[in-house]
Parts: C-alpha cells; structure tokens; sequence
C-alpha cells in the first residue's frame, strides 16, 4: 500500500492514469492529477484530486506540477490501438519528451521515486512473427528491435529512467504492459485497443441488428490482455520493490482475435456473426504474450482476473455506454475507424 504521500500521475486523464488516481485517492495520497486534455474529456475525474489540464512535454509545466511531490507515476504518452499507433508514428515519439523533462524535474525538485510506463511493444519484433509464442521475458528486448515509433519511444524512455538511476541516483521502476483492458477507457475513434473495439463492435450489432461485424487481418493473430484492477495491483507492488530493471506486467492467457470475438459472443448472447475480414488493416506483429516468472519471483504477483470474466465486466460497461445514449448509436462505427 502507498498512503499518506504527495504524488503526481501524470496521464491522469488516460485509461490507466485515471484507474491508478483513484485507487491513489482511496489509499489516503495527496494527488495531483495532470493530462493534456480539458477535464471534461478525461476517463475518470477524481473530485479529491488537484486535476490540472497541462502540456507535459514543456519543461516548465513539469518543473511547476513536481514541486512538493514524494512520488511521480508517469502514465502519460500519445498512444492508442494499432491503427493510431501505425499512423501517428511522429506524435507516438514526441512523449519522450514527457518522460525525459519529468527525469529532470524530479532531480531539480528532490522527488524520491519515479515510476514509467512501459509497453510490451518495446519487445523485438523479430520473436513475434508467428501465433501462439512463448511469451516474452525482459532479455527479449535486446537486441532492440522494436515497433516503429511508439515501441521505440518506450525503450528509449526505459533507458532513460535506467541512466538516471545509475548516475544520479534517482529511484526508478518501469513496468512493461502487455494490452491492459477494461471499463472506463476508450471504445471508438480509433485509438481503442482489441477488446473494447470488439466489445462495441458486439454490442452494436446486439443493438442495431447487424448481422456481421470487421475484423482487421484474419483474425488469426494472438494477444495476452491484462485486467485493469490486476494492472493497478501489479503496478503497486512493482513500485513499493527494490527492483529497478524493466519488469512484464502482463497475461500470458494468450488467445486469437477470433477466439476473443467468440468469447464476447457468447457473453452478448447474440446469434454467431458473419465477419469480414480486412486484410489490409492495421495488425501490427503476429503474437505477443507476456512471460510473468519474473513477476511471480520477485513481486509474489500475478494475475487473477481470467480473460472471460474481464471481457465480461468490460462488455457490460460498454453496452451501456451505447444503450444509455441510444439516440446516437448509429454514430458508433461498425469497424474501427
């Protein structure tokens, strides 16, 4: 447990960020809450925090939100599902700027600890060329190899953090996500990850009587997704270690696209769609899961959460997003833009 400090999520306003400031706030933290995007599009709006909508990648506002501050969660990057990932390769790498600028903050202002977000898409490509791998273990990143753009942003970012620890002492942790889901993130628009825009893409067709649905490639690439509520735990007990090297929080309960369309089927209870394929959208690499022995050694953790359960929980939430502005369900596309 964290309580009883002053800390700064920054990316508070995102998925995870706005998950990790409430369970933050419910621990007794002092949070200051800072995402580049006004309040009123943030996930999650915690009204016991000090929420501010700030550009980040500005040295000066970082300076500004890290005075005073015990810990610092850097959650915050341009990202989203592989469609804006592969389109927006240029924005993706402007976050090391965030990164780097809260580094130098925390120096400059005597934080005490420093946490990054890392990605599994900092892994090497070249082990990810086929479905249903092994999944990979933290020496797998080297030699460097990873997605262009967001995936190098955060290996860059990894080395960063390592550096600033090794020379100037700072303490560091950095966690290595692998496809983190559930209720409160984004479902439409495009930067929307597999399990939320399947889970819109059913429930739309739940509720507008399509009888098919889009799938981007063949449906036959692999994914291991991690629930948030696992997410948030494992990220704690990642920060409270002594561990200072990059770390997988993760699944390894791999499975198909297609396998986790069949799943929210027959969660929805809706007749078996037909499904188009898209060959030629984005897919990004063939398989990825996460490998948690390291985990599991040195933090006692791993994941609780099954991925039918989750999907479940997240499906719901997602249902009634759409149900409860019926009125503007047919806005929502059928595939992801």
């Amino acid at each position: 447990m964290i309580s009883n400090k002053n800390i700064l999520v920054a990316g508070a306003g995102g998925f995870i960020g706005g998950h990790l400031t409430k369970y933050l706030l419910e621990n007794s933290n002092n949070v200051t809450a800072v995402d580049i995007k006004p309040l009123e599009f943030w996930f999650q709006l915690n009204g016991n925090a000090n929420n501010i909508s700030l550009d980040l990648k500005k040295k000066d506002n970082c300076d500004q939100v890290t005075k005073n501050i015990d810990f610092v969660f850097n959650m915050a990057c341009n990202m989203g599902g592989m469609g804006f990932i592969e389109n927006n390769k240029a924005m993706c790498m402007l976050s090391v700027l965030i990164n780097t600028h809260l580094l130098e903050s925390c120096l400059k202002n005597k934080v005490k600890k420093y946490f990054f977000s890392s990605s599994a898409c900092a892994y090497n490509k070249d082990l990810q060329n086929k479905s249903f791998i092994s999944g990979l273990k933290e020496e797998d990143a080297y030699p460097a190899n990873p997605e262009d753009g967001y995936g190098w942003e955060k290996l860059f970012s990894e080395r960063m953090c390592r550096h600033f620890y090794e020379d100037f002492k700072l303490e560091v942790r950095i966690a290595r996500y692998h496809n983190v889901y559930g209720p409160y993130g984004t479902f439409d628009g495009g930067r929307e990850k597999a399990p939320a825009a399947l889970c819109r893409k059913i429930a739309l067709a739940k509720i507008n009587k399509y009888d098919s649905i889009d799938i981007w490639g063949d449906g036959s690439q692999t994914r291991s997704f991690l629930y948030i509520d696992d997410c948030i735990e494992g990220t704690v007990r990642l920060f409270n270690s002594n561990f200072t090297e990059p770390l997988n929080i993760g699944s390894d309960e791999q499975v198909s696209i297609n396998q986790m369309a069949d799943i929210i089927e027959k969660i929805s209870k809706i007749n078996i769609l037909k499904r188009k394929y898209l060959l030629e959208a984005p897919q990004g690499v063939k398989g990825r899961s996460s490998n948690n022995e390291k985990a599991l050694q040195i933090l006692q953790w791993k994941y609780n959460t099954k991925l039918k359960d989750g999907l479940e929980k997240t499906y719901q939430w997602i249902f009634e997003q759409l149900t409860n502005n019926k009125s503007n369900t047919k806005k929502f596309t059928k595939s992801t833009i």
